[in-house]
């Protein structure tokens, strides 16, 4: 997925620089929404950082290497292990390697444990983010499809406009039509003229904005594929919104997240009780040679030195035994996540039945839009008939033909908002957007 999304970037700026359209479909919109967008970037990044820092938590079971010299001199007065004050000079040198680790077990443990926690959550934030960016792209390429039909659509009607306008101004040279029927006519022309450079510039700006989406270069020209804009359905009419909930409750991956942060605080809370109980481990072991003597110039020969300690303590105090303040910080810490989860549990089901009540009133808009599609197109054929055997006025022509444009561009726009809505709502159910 990757490659691909790589080489249509590579084939995009290329085009870009050469002033030529892009030919995008709705599959590889989707991909490089996934694959390119800044936010999902950003997500990744916070998932790599929480991978490491869980990697960090699991170190602190194992030891340290610490390979060195020691050069030690003393001149002067020194005490002896009995009590003697006694005047010196002695040198030594050391080399070796030190093993030592230090863990406190109940930290150790807990943090392992809430950093993977951690983790978890930081890979359902990607898969949030990348869901959200599908869906916006998804969008983004409906209004650049919707767009590029209605400039179809637009300059039909134009040149439409534009040749009835001339047959009036015809029909006034030959004295069957009138001075006001030609002004009519060339006023429904400038307004289609009018229709076509704003249809034309939406097309310029859609374009802009998906490119923006995807991460190409913004001036990129691209180019819906022909048929992409036709109604489509993601949801079956007869779904309810209590088994839409029921599967975002289970699929979200924000409800997920949000679990794994509440995890993570709650383990988080039963280290400030439990951790302090579990000892602090400590053990070294220095293995080298040792050479030295008295004076300043007496070294010796180098002799094996090894020293060994092993420790177990407890920590009483501030962040150890007997801590409330720390307990009680964490207990409302991992409160406060579980009332968020709930929270977000109420906002996931607000988002689903909104998407839902969307998806129905768009589908209900689109199939008005079609019926007045049918019905304006009818109406325009007979106007034209009648106009033939010279029935039909030009007032009436001009606005069958208004009528018949108006509702070609809200049919188009009826089928781009279904079709968003329909992506909208499989990204409230935390379902995967596909064409």
């Amino acid at each position: 997925m990757k490659r691909a999304a790589f080489l249509a970037l590579l084939a995009a700026t290329a085009l870009s620089a050469a002033d030529a359209p892009y030919p995008i479909d709705l599959a590889t919109a989707l991909r490089l929404a996934g694959a390119q967008n800044l936010d999902v970037a950003v997500a990744q990044e916070r998932l790599a950082e929480a991978e490491a820092a869980h990697e960090q938590a699991r170190q602190k079971f194992f030891p340290w290497i610490s390979p060195g010299v020691a050069w030690r001199r003393h001149d002067g007065r020194l005490q002896d292990v009995v009590g003697n004050m006694l005047d010196t000079r002695k040198q030594s040198l050391g080399l070796g390697v030190t093993i030592a680790a230090q863990v406190d077990v109940g930290e150790a443990y807990y943090q392992s444990l809430a950093a993977k926690q951690l983790t978890r959550a930081a890979s359902e934030s990607l898969n949030a983010r990348r869901l959200e960016a599908v869906a916006q792209a998804a969008a983004g390429y409906f209004e650049l499809a919707r767009a590029q039909a209605a400039v179809g659509a637009a300059s039909e009607a134009q040149r439409v406009a534009d040749s009835y306008a001339a047959e009036v101004r015809n029909g006034v040279i030959a004295g069957v039509a009138s001075a006001g029927d030609a002004a009519r006519a060339e006023a429904q022309s400038a307004r289609n003229r009018t229709l076509a450079a704003t249809a034309a510039e939406q097309r310029a700006i859609a374009a802009a904005r998906l490119a923006t989406m995807l991460r190409l270069p913004p001036a990129t020209d691209l180019q819906p594929r022909e048929g992409e804009l036709a109604p489509l359905t993601l949801f079956p009419a007869e779904v309810t919104p209590g088994a839409l909930i029921a599967q975002a409750l289970a699929r979200r991956p924000e409800i997920n997240q949000a679990g794994a942060i509440s995890e993570a605080a709650a383990t988080q809370a039963k280290a400030a009780r439990v951790g302090p109980l579990l000892p602090s481990v400590g053990a070294s072991a220095q293995v080298g040679g040792l050479r030295g003597g008295r004076g300043g110039n007496t070294w010796g020969e180098f002799h094996d030195s090894e020293d060994y300690a092993i420790g177990v303590s407890w920590r009483v105090g501030p962040g150890g035994l007997f801590d409330s303040a720390r307990t009680r910080a964490a207990d409302a810490r991992s409160r406060t996540t579980k009332l968020e989860q709930e929270r977000l549990r109420d906002q996931v089901t607000r988002e689903v039945i909104e998407a839902h009540a969307r998806v129905r009133g768009v589908t209900a808009r689109l199939e008005a839009a079609s019926q007045a599609l049918k019905a304006s197109e009818t109406a325009w054929k007979f106007s034209r008939e009648r106009r033939d055997f010279g029935v039909s006025v030009v007032f009436e022509t001009v606005l069958a033909e208004q009528d018949y444009t108006k509702a070609r561009l809200d049919y188009l726009q009826a089928i781009a908002e279904h079709n968003a809505a329909h992506y909208a709502l499989q990204r409230a159910v935390g379902g995967t957007p596909g064409p």
